[in-house]
């Protein structure tokens, strides 16, 4: 497995963490909300990188895991030699622990959705 895998793979796990965490940060009161807003605003218009990218590049990251692994373990049951049964381990894990943190975040994203829809107006 090389350097670059491995370090998508890290990088991956540190952007869904954060999504993690932020999901579990308590309600905002109102006002804080629209301060916020207007910093996201503000945030977009600076060039940073806004929630829809994140989210794709963490599902894209998700996805060539798991393509990854599949590779390798193909190629494992076809009986290359340069494929170890270890590596391919490590794959299938890497590729689990990613998929299972993103199922963590979209259930998160999907809760949050639920409790908005469920506030009075």
């Amino acid at each position: 497995m090389d350097n670059n895998t491995i370090n998508g793979m890290n990088e991956l796990l540190v952007k869904m963490r954060a999504m993690a965490s932020q999901a579990q940060t308590p309600v905002q009161a109102p006002q804080q909300i629209s301060g916020a807003a207007d910093q996201v605003g503000a945030t977009k218009g600076t060039g940073g990188p806004d929630f829809a990218t994140l989210l794709k590049d963490s599902v894209d990251s998700v996805n060539a895991a798991q393509q990854q692994a599949g590779a390798l373990t193909d190629a494992f049951q076809r009986g290359d030699g340069n494929v170890q049964l270890a590596e391919v381990m490590v794959a299938l894990q890497k590729a689990n622990v990613s998929f299972e943190a993103m199922t963590q975040v979209r259930n998160k994203l999907v809760d949050a959705y639920k409790e908005i829809m469920n506030m009075p107006i």
